[in-house]
């Protein structure tokens, strides 16, 4: 019998398809890639949590209203009992930080998310710099955040895509330098992202529009390339390879390390 992965993955993840995070853990080790597919870790980082609030506010601005929540030094205080407010050092208390704590969870059972006011006002003030300039009139500007389920070559793919205009595909990234895009685009396997994306979409135009987190926040428009969209293919295949070796046989992953000259 021929080896198929979508059964593979489903036999033992429980689901038929990979992702550009599932696929670029897989590229680095694959017991991160088979612990990340069992959901026994994720990624975590300010960066990251700053991005999905940051493209919230961009793509689905109402649902971001009703998503975040600005907790702030007075809405705390306002809950606090009256000792927290004569003390010389309200935030230092343990009355303050019990507080807090349980405006947290209260927040959390609702569905809501914390974010700093700081925060939100860079994420809107970039956003707003888009918009001056033209880049979110010109080339963000359509179907956004579009579901993707798509089989490419034989492996289901799911993921979502940004913006898809009319006739190209847009991704959004937050980055510390704009001219030091280019270089994250290979090493954080950008270049995967935007080869699953256009095959699955036909559309061979691809664009990042990256944007600097410091003042005064200045974005780029990437151009994906046909020389980075072929890398992409190459490491997808190379990474999709790897998973079906291993899959294919039971390795014991303590047994598993990488091996390479410098």
């Amino acid at each position: 019998m021929s080896f198929n992965l979508s059964q593979e993955l489903e036999k033992r993840y429980g689901k038929p398809h990979l992702s550009y995070s599932s696929i670029k853990q897989a590229m680095d080790d694959m017991a991160i890639f088979d612990a990340y597919m069992r959901k026994e870790i994720t990624f975590k980082s300010d960066a990251l949590d700053f991005g999905t609030m940051y493209d919230m506010l961009l793509f689905e601005r109402e649902k971001a209203l009703e998503t975040y929540f600005i907790l702030g030094h007075d809405y705390v205080m306002e809950r606090c009992p009256e000792s927290v407010h004569k003390a010389k050092s309200p935030k230092a208390t343990d009355a303050y930080k019990a507080t807090k704590a349980a405006i947290e969870q209260e927040l959390e059972a609702q569905g809501r998310k914390l974010c700093s006011a700081d925060d939100w006002k860079m994420a809107n003030d970039m956003i707003d710099r888009l918009h001056t300039c033209g880049l979110y009139r010109d080339y963000l500007t359509g179907d956004y955040q579009k579901p993707v389920m798509k089989e490419i070559d034989g492996v289901l793919i799911k993921g979502f895509i940004d913006c898809r205009a009319q006739d190209f595909i847009v991704d959004s990234k937050s980055t510390r330098s704009v001219t030091g895009f280019r270089y994250d685009v290979r090493s954080l396997s950008y270049d995967i992202q935007a080869y699953l994306y256009t095959q699955a979409e036909g559309c061979n135009s691809f664009y990042w529009v990256a944007q600097e987190k410091t003042f005064p926040y200045t974005p780029a428009l990437v151009k994906c390339s046909e020389e980075t969209l072929f890398n992409g293919e190459m490491k997808f295949k190379s990474a999709i390879h790897k998973i079906s070796q291993w899959l294919s046989k039971e390795v014991d992953l303590r047994e598993d390390f990488l091996s390479y000259e410098v």
